[in-house]
């Protein structure tokens, strides 16, 4: 990664993403992944609560207002996509109930984290 916006960018997003694990933790929630890949597309955290798997989007932006409104309609399906090609990855997990979160991160504001924020169209 030599070009610097790019690799300020990475390590944000690293450190929001360790942030909103942080927040979810607490929240009594056990992470099973980051940062997991598939063909499909990425997703940010795997969570586990109870019988529920949750799949998270976290965005970091400079005001939580501008974060709300950056999960679009085409990164929910490839994070739909690759919440798929999880669960059948990891077939132990077959009859959890699954939910699509985002947790917003800003500076020198608290992560939130918003349940249910999307639903897979499949």
């Amino acid at each position: 990664m030599s070009d610097p916006r790019r690799s300020a960018a990475f390590r944000l997003g690293v450190s929001a993403e360790g942030r909103a694990a942080l927040l979810l933790n607490a929240k009594g929630y056990r992470e099973l992944a980051r940062r997991w890949k598939s063909p499909l597309g990425e997703v940010d955290l795997v969570m586990r609560r109870g019988k529920t798997i949750v799949f998270v989007e976290v965005k970091a932006r400079a005001r939580l207002d501008d974060a709300a409104f950056a999960v679009l309609p085409r990164q929910q399906r490839r994070i739909a996509g690759a919440a798929e090609a999880w669960l059948a990855a990891h077939p132990e997990h077959a009859g959890y109930d699954i939910r699509f979160d985002a947790v917003l991160i800003a500076p020198r504001r608290l992560p939130q984290h918003i349940e249910a924020a999307f639903e897979s169209e499949s």
